[in-house]
């Protein structure tokens, strides 16, 4: 995710983008709560909580103020009882171009590794409670990898995905190697991190690396349907449903299993599971109470 900086960098080098787009980039600078990004909740029951990536002028690049920010709102809509379901989005020109190269340019490795540089960057692929990126525009680098974090990918149509860390002379770092060779494979995963190269939305979707694409101007309505939908059912189940499907990337299918196993029986420790089995023999609509 070093590449949220790096990629920013990158985008506006190896693209037709003014210069002025580059240097507010440099700008980027931790400050006061809610500088860089616009918090909201959606949906008919307000049960859908929106971040909005809010840097127009550096292509919401990525800098740590902004990242802490989007973990300080994470945190509050994790406790937030009413919150069943999470977006992040940016522009329609774009979701996030990258990172603040200014912020790392001078870093030394001593800094990196005795700091652990972007750690905690990685908040968002920690919450409970699901996550939707939909993205329109440039989503490279940090912006790729910070929406690879989430668990569904919603793309406009118009959407670019890539790695281009390597024509700034590095890697990824917040798991741009990893979480893109599990959604594309091997192969299609070293070529875009081998070449720099992008791809369109409808090959981000073929590759499996988003679910859905939509029309530009749908986008967010069409997350915040799906956002809706999942804030509908239990909070509590849909936790457990979310460990356990992202449990397949980390252990054997037989461990994983188990896994599965053990949390579908501890549903059964639930009022909601009760609820849900009961309304579905009643033929009504289940009243979950995420207990």
């Amino acid at each position: 995710m070093a590449l949220l900086c790096r990629s920013a960098g990158l985008l506006l080098k190896h693209s037709k983008l003014l210069p002025s787009a580059l240097a507010a980039t440099r700008q980027c600078s931790s400050g006061g709560q809610y500088q860089y990004i616009l918090v909201d909740k959606k949906g008919e029951k307000k049960n859908v909580g929106f971040i909005q990536l809010n840097r127009p002028k550096a292509l919401n690049a990525l800098c740590d103020g902004l990242m802490m920010e989007v973990g300080k709102v994470l945190d509050a809509f994790e406790a937030d009882s009413e919150v069943g379901a999470i977006i992040i989005t940016g522009s329609e020109k774009a979701f996030a171009a990258g990172a603040d190269i200014k912020e790392m340019q001078n870093r030394t490795f001593q800094e990196c590794y005795g700091g652990n540089f972007l750690a905690h960057w990685n908040r968002v692929s920690t919450v409970k409670k699901p996550v939707i990126a939909a993205v329109n525009g440039f989503a490279l680098g940090g912006g790729c990898e910070f929406a690879m974090m989430c668990d569904i990918i919603y793309a406009g149509e118009k959407a670019q995905f890539g790695q281009p860390e390597i024509l700034l002379g590095t890697i990824p770092g917040a798991g741009g190697t990893q979480r893109l060779t599990r959604a594309v494979g091997k192969s299609l995963a070293m070529e875009l991190v081998l070449t720099g190269d992008r791809i369109s939305a409808q090959e981000a979707k073929q590759s499996g690396l988003v679910s859905k694409v939509f029309p530009v101007d749908q986008l967010v309505s069409e997350a915040i349907k799906c956002g809706e939908k999942i804030a509908g059912n239990s909070k509590l189940v849909s936790a457990m449903a979310k460990e356990a499907v992202n449990a397949a990337f980390e252990l054997t299918l037989a461990e994983g299993n188990r896994l599965e196993k053990r949390l579908f029986h501890a549903t059964f420790a639930t009022e909601d599971r009760k609820e849900g089995m009961t309304a579905f023999v009643e033929k009504r609509k289940a009243a979950f109470q995420d207990k």
